[in-house]
């Protein structure tokens, strides 16, 4: 069975993203390339889910990495490879998009992850959208968490665990970086 894993950038006190819509909610996140090598290393997925908020920042970010013939080579790399996932968007307002591998649900989102989780194929990501990891959380379908705790304490923003039944998970790994990222991989636990 396929495993459902999420990546996700926390402040020290536990939000994902901040109320800044002008940078996506990113504009507190200590950016560092080594980090991102690493949990790219970690998860090797062909499928994303997101909730929209989060599919809106990614489809105007990666397509136009793409075509942007000044981008860095590991940056194209990146888009191409978001480009190729199978992207599967939970909304119940957006049905449609330009991104090609992109699908669009409305109603019981375990159902849907349910049902991905039994077919054939690799690692399924979610990265971002806040809402979807509370009810997968909830629903006991995500496999691993992956934080990468950023060495910053936001004091308000989105928290990522909001209306969340407590979970026990079990470590598996943990690694420092010079940026202050602090990266932390824990398995639900059985």
């Amino acid at each position: 069975m396929r495993k459902v894993k999420m990546i996700n950038r926390v402040s020290i006190d536990g939000y994902f993203a901040s109320l800044n819509e002008m940078t996506g909610g990113m504009d507190w996140f200590v950016l560092d390339n080594d980090v991102d090598k690493t949990t790219h290393e970690m998860v090797k997925a062909d499928t994303l889910i997101v909730g929209k908020n989060t599919f809106e920042l990614f489809e105007a970010s990666w397509p136009p990495v793409l075509r942007d013939p000044n981008a860095p080579k590991e940056m194209k790399a990146l888009a191409q490879e978001l480009t190729d996932m199978r992207k599967i968007v939970f909304s119940e307002t957006m049905k449609k998009s330009h991104w090609e591998n992109t699908e669009f649900f409305s109603g019981d989102l375990t159902e849907v992850v349910i049902k991905l989780k039994q077919e054939e194929g690799t690692d399924i990501l979610i990265m971002g959208s806040g809402t979807v990891v509370q009810q997968l959380t909830n629903a006991c379908l995500i496999d691993e968490y992956v934080f990468i705790m950023t060495p910053v304490i936001a004091s308000r923003g989105k928290p990522l665990f909001k209306e969340v039944d407590q979970n026990e998970l079990t470590f598996l790994k943990a690694k420092s970086f010079v940026s202050g990222n602090v990266l932390l991989h824990y398995a639900a636990a059985e």
